[in-house]
């Protein structure tokens, strides 16, 4: 019966929360330092409110082959604690093997805290009975309540995994069966996910923190949460969270700052890339300034074909100042990922779109290394060799086909 509520609700939601969706920055930033310059690190890393700090060693893992047994293997080696933070936790083969995981360590003592979005974990509820009959400490994240019907919009989109304080993880992937395999077929979908050590992995623990707080209303603190870090690599990195709840919208100043810094290229691979007007106006005008911006985007292979449609909708102007937008083929491409100009990365859970830019909950990592970058670099380049570019003319055509879904669709996202 609720699932049936859920459309409505979800329109209700909207109505309570029209101020939510409202521009955050009304124009892109001018005569932003070049990425390249300690101006920009300063910037940056006050702006957002988290310094860069070095020390830091960032491991790439690339679709479900690697991700899991890596995230798997943390868990289960795992001594003292857990944080775990997550937006989709479905049914299926890999969400069970996490929750055995998770419910192995919390019986052999290990302190394990678990937080899953209420609307992202609805399908999977016989696993929150088997975390919660172990002893995990579990909550979810703004379960549907009737006399608070804003809290619906917002949902927690983050994506954290932290052991022992120590280790933790942090990307664009979801606990589900789709990103399984390594993307080598429709079903199993493209991602990137990493693996931070060293003084980073405080601030992704903080990220959790701050949610548990909200949630539990139990502060997390000492050095089972928190032990000291000490370098463990040469990598510079900062973690930021955004919540409209707390009037943080660090997401969308990122993204201003990192395109108005951009002097030779920029390269975006999102899963929801529908940029708001002024997002739109930031690449256009580093376009005209001689920056090099490509983009890919899912193709045919995407779950919502409305977001598709709404995402195409945006590309005329982005076409015609040069930039260069290209369609992953061969499954959905889920990742979060934006380099520029091969020093500055950003990764996380963020997308391009209003849910990331003004509702959700969400959490990246900020990465100032040139070798990083130039890995990064090499991964976007394997993706890009697996897209199609985006053709203005074919295009026009296809939207001048499915106009009659963009007026309607146009008139729910004025709304949303």
């Amino acid at each position: 019966m609720i699932s049936k509520l859920l459309p409505c609700l979800f329109l209700t939601a909207a109505l309570f929360t029209g101020c939510a969706s409202k521009t955050v920055i009304k124009s892109p930033i001018k005569d932003a330092a070049p990425v390249r310059s300690a101006a920009f690190r300063q910037t940056m890393g006050h702006v957002i409110g988290t310094p860069f700090s070095s020390g830091n060693r960032i491991t790439t893992l690339n679709n479900g082959d690697q991700i899991f047994p890596a995230m798997l293997g943390a868990i289960r080696s795992a001594r003292k604690t857990i944080t775990f933070e997550t937006y989709v936790f479905e049914k299926g083969d890999i969400p069970k093997a996490f929750a055995d995981a998770l419910a192995e360590r919390a019986r052999a003592g290990v302190k394990v805290k678990v937080i899953f979005d209420a609307q992202g974990a609805r399908k999977s509820r016989t696993y929150h009975a088997l975390l919660r009959d172990a002893g995990v400490d579990f909550e979810l994240y703004h379960p549907i309540l009737w006399i608070d019907p804003r809290r619906y919009n917002n949902r927690t989109h983050r994506k954290l995994l932290v052991i022992d304080g120590k280790v933790g993880f942090i990307g664009g992937v979801g606990i589900a069966d789709e990103w399984a395999g390594n993307a080598n077929s429709p079903e199993h979908w493209r991602e990137i996910h990493y693996r931070v050590e060293g003084p980073a992995v405080a601030k992704l623990q903080a990220a959790f923190t701050e949610n548990w707080l909200r949630t539990r209303k139990e502060i997390l603190i000492g050095t089972d949460y928190f032990p000291a870090l000490p370098p463990v690599g040469s990598v510079a990195g900062s973690v930021f969270r955004s919540s409209p709840r707390n009037g943080s919208y660090a997401v969308p100043l990122m993204y201003h700052l990192a395109i108005a810094s951009a002097r030779e290229t920029l390269k975006i691979e999102n899963s929801y890339f529908v940029p708001d007007d002024q997002i739109i106006e930031a690449l256009v005008l580093a376009a005209q300034r001689g920056v090099k911006v490509q983009i890919i985007v899912p193709g045919e292979h995407i779950d919502s074909k409305s977001v598709r449609r709404a995402s195409r909708k945006k590309w005329k102007r982005l076409l015609a100042a040069g930039i260069e937008i290209y369609e992953y083929q061969p499954t959905m491409i889920h990742s979060k990922l934006l380099i520029a100009d091969g020093l500055f990365v950003s990764l996380g859970s963020a997308n391009f779109d209003n849910r990331s830019l003004r509702l959700n909950d969400e959490a990246n990592l900020n990465v100032l290394d040139a070798g990083f970058a130039a890995e990064q670099t090499r991964i976007f380049a394997k993706d890009l060799a697996r897209s199609v570019k985006v053709d203005p003319e074919k295009l026009r055509r296809e939207l001048f086909r499915d106009m009659p879904l963009q007026v309607f669709e146009s008139l729910l996202e004025h709304q949303l």
